[in-house]
């Protein structure tokens, strides 16, 4: 009797081998980053799971593709504005302490990050932060390494402080007020403890060797644009006031969007070159990869295999395990989407849970976050070098800290 041949195995090392990459972050001998290997393990996924276009089309979550579109516009005005700009150079003058600089730094970014793009306020602050502290004879790498630290854990304060909280929150069809309620005190009592681990191991790292020179290039630091600040920051209220309705929050932003594509001061294309489509088109892959994966029934088996050994993932403690421990391996946004498959979200705080402990477990390693990422490499162009080691240095401490802050919380039956 002849055997019919079945592509699920095929499929199931396409998605491994992709996950393995991504995770990596290279394939040797190519310069693919974890963009190009989601897109070549998406065409896979397209070419021999048998599935029609259309199907793998339906597969994407496009109210979360449109979110995040549309904030990135949103984002963008007011980088082009000079808004990001002009807090960062308020946060470089002056001549504070280097704790008060720090908490300053720290709790800026996090407010900010709560609500706006927190990968634009990275790269906008690091150099403008970092070159003003190299000046001063002081080490940037630690100040730098808080400033992301801060982003990821203000992140988690909202649905729409960074991508993997958009997906989560529509999927999951999460209310805004009442994450906003459930997570403020979770971020805040995080964001104290990494301000203070931080702070006491400021005088353990010696003064830089060389000053760092140079002025951040026109093209990062806009000038700023009171009238055109005002009106970005008018209509992203508006927008975020109207996430607390029950309006589709898509064409909200939408709207929004297209007040900013259609200005008087700014180019389409200057908008447009601000939107982050790398990070759309990781998203897009990523949902191709899942749904092709989901289909052949393994992700299923892989939940009911954790729950025969006793590692049900729907408990708050192995929820929150498992989301630090494939964000810290893979990066923050291939890990939710893994683990939409995997975590049952039957009720609102099991994906609470994963949205906070997804950006807290961000701050581990330097390649956990995107946002880590951005600081490192920007600092790199101004002499300020941030070792793996040197991350991890402040990183793990942090997350660890944040991760029981989020596991007491949930523990004390916080909402």
């Amino acid at each position: 009797m002849s055997s019919v041949w079945h592509p699920s195995p095929l499929l199931l090392g396409i998605f491994l081998l992709t996950y393995l990459g991504i995770a990596v972050g290279q394939v040797p001998g190519l310069k693919l980053n974890r963009v190009g290997i989601a897109l070549l393990g998406a065409i896979a996924m397209a070419v021999f799971s048998g599935n029609s276009t259309a199907q793998m089309v339906a597969w994407i979550n496009w109210p979360t593709i449109l979110l995040l579109f549309g904030f990135f516009v949103l984002s963008a005005q007011l980088c082009l504005s000079g808004f990001y700009g002009q807090v960062a150079k308020n946060l470089a003058q002056g001549r504070k302490s280097p704790a008060h600089f720090l908490l300053v730094l720290m709790a800026t970014t996090a407010g900010l990050s709560a609500f706006v793009n927190h990968d634009i306020v990275c790269y906008v602050f690091t150099p403008v932060v970092g070159l003003a502290l190299a000046r001063r004879q002081l080490n940037p790498v630690p100040f730098l390494v808080g400033l992301a630290l801060a982003s990821n854990i203000g992140a988690a304060t909202t649905l729409i402080g960074n991508a993997q909280g958009i997906l989560i929150g529509e999927t999951a069809h999460l209310s805004f007020r009442r994450y906003l309620l459930w997570s403020i005190v979770p971020v805040v009592v995080a964001l104290a403890a990494a301000f203070a681990y931080v702070v006491r191991s400021l005088p353990k790292w010696p003064a830089p060797k060389l000053v760092a020179e140079g002025e951040p290039p026109a093209a990062l630091i806009y000038p700023f644009n009171r009238s055109h600040t005002l009106k970005g920051l008018i209509i992203f209220a508006v927008v975020v006031a109207l996430c607390f309705t029950s309006l589709p929050k898509e064409l909200v932003v939408l709207v929004a969007a297209g007040i900013h594509l259609a200005s008087r001061k700014f180019r389409t294309e200057d908008l447009l070159g601000l939107v982050d489509w790398s990070l759309l088109l990781l998203f897009m892959a990523l949902f191709v990869i899942t749904g092709a994966f989901q289909a052949t029934g393994y992700a299923d088996q892989a939940v009911a295999w954790l729950e025969s050994v006793g590692f049900s993932p729907a408990r708050p403690v192995n929820e929150t395990l498992l989301t630090a421990g494939a964000t810290a391996v893979m990066n923050n946004a291939p890990a939710v989407m893994l683990l939409l498959k995997i975590v049952p979200l039957t009720h609102a705080a099991a994906a609470s849970i994963l949205a906070m402990a997804n950006s807290f477990a961000g701050s581990v390693f330097l390649s956990a976050s995107v946002s880590n990422l951005i600081v490192v490499q920007q600092a790199r162009r101004y002499g300020i070098v941030i070792g793996f080691r040197d991350f991890a240095r402040l990183g793990v401490p942090v997350a660890l800290l944040s991760l029981s802050v989020l596991l007491l919380w949930t523990a004390l039956g916080g909402s």
